[in-house]
């Protein structure tokens, strides 16, 4: 038996695999950082073999809490994941699984690799509505790609959608691939009428140095995107200062930042309540996108989130704070879960890329539903 994570998005230590019935591994650190949660391995030559997985470092991870109610997705063909029953006992997360065959993959997530978002923004510019710019190089020298969407025009709303800051949040670009297909769709309704009003610029992968490298929060500079959104650095965070920088030239009547999260298994937003520049007229847009998101998707929902800030008390090295108050504008995070949504479990799939897609279609439902009110 051979167990590897020497590819992209891999990530895992070996402490021990001399018996099928006890591998102890380990979850390795980020890039010059000591965050750690995301891991991505392949199992080989176990086929028939009852096998018994323990993560012996699960306790020291970024987030614990994330780790009750969880359960590891396994794959054969890297297409269709599915849930393996795990437990957490002791600091140590543990799943058993008798391959069927020859190879496995194993994941905290479902995987969206570099590959895979090469062939997405290269599909998508494909269509007639869209055009593929390049914004700068990531740390590693890695293009930054911004897909802008719809026609530009000075009296059209600047909408901004950015995804996978967090690396180790692959659920995010699953998202932006639900939602960028159908923004693309000609026969789409909704679609064409938010191309008549806005214009949307889209980013599909904030973090691909770290993806690539299986981190969970940080670039390859170790840096933490979502807290440099005040005075980005260009050589450690370019990624930030590349995004800031256009949209300073272009502008930002609305923006998403989307994740996922540990610990809660729901999908949720975090707003701007915090930033001194809220008012009744991002009161007002906030509260109603998010009322009508609730009516657009069933996996969305409002009851369950993180504390709202007390008033001046946001942090604004965070995207979406620092952008709501930089640009005065609608801004919000959004959150996915690793667990699985608890309003409606699948315990075979539980939170699937097919999930994450479908959510990220519903979102222009309420955007179309607040578009005209922007400005």
């Amino acid at each position: 038996m051979k167990i590897s994570s020497n590819f992209d998005s891999g990530n895992i230590e070996i402490v021990n695999v001399d018996k099928h019935d006890d591998i102890r591994l380990r979850i390795r650190t980020d890039s010059y950082a000591d965050t750690f949660q995301w891991f991505y391995f392949r199992v080989h030559g176990a086929e028939g073999f009852p096998c018994k997985f323990h993560i012996d470092n699960a306790a020291q991870a970024s987030y614990p809490e994330g780790w009750p109610g969880y359960n590891v997705y396994a794959s054969y063909d890297r297409a269709i994941w599915f849930c393996v029953p795990t437990t957490y006992t002791n600091g140590v997360l543990s799943f058993e699984h008798t391959p069927v065959e020859n190879s496995v993959f194993f994941a905290y997530s479902t995987p969206y690799t570099y590959d895979q978002h090469l062939d997405m923004v290269s599909a998508a510019q494909l269509s007639p509505l869209c055009v593929l710019e390049l914004l700068g190089e990531t740390v590693e020298g890695r293009d930054i790609d911004l897909l802008v969407v719809g026609e530009p025009d000075e009296s059209k709303r600047k909408i901004w959608i950015v995804a996978r800051q967090h690396p180790g949040e692959p659920q995010s670009e699953w998202f932006m691939q639900g939602l960028i297909e159908r923004l693309i769709d000609e026969s789409d309704p909704i679609s064409r009428t938010l191309l008549s009003k806005a214009v949307f610029y889209l980013v599909p992968n904030m973090n691909i140095d770290g993806a690539i490298a299986g981190n969970l929060r940080v670039n390859a500079a170790g840096k933490n995107l979502n807290r440099e959104w005040a005075k980005p650095d260009a050589e450690l965070c370019p990624e930030v200062f590349y995004v800031r920088r256009k949209m300073e030239e272009v502008g930002v009547d609305m923006f998403l930042d989307i994740h996922a999260d540990e610990g809660l298994p729901y999908c949720f937003a975090s707003g701007i309540e915090g930033i001194p520049s809220y008012d009744d007229r991002l009161k007002w847009l906030q509260e109603n996108f998010l009322a009508k998101w609730v009516e657009f998707s069933p996996d969305f929902q409002t009851e369950q989130g993180y504390p709202k800030n007390e008033p001046g008390k946001a942090n604004l090295n965070i995207g979406s704070k620092f952008v709501g108050e930089h640009f005065k504008c609608m801004s919000m995070t959004i959150e996915m879960p690793f667990k699985d949504n608890a309003n409606l479990p699948d315990r075979s799939f539980g939170w699937s890329s097919d999930r994450a897609m479908r959510l990220g279609e519903s979102v222009l439902g309420p955007i179309n539903f607040v578009v005209d009110k922007l400005r």
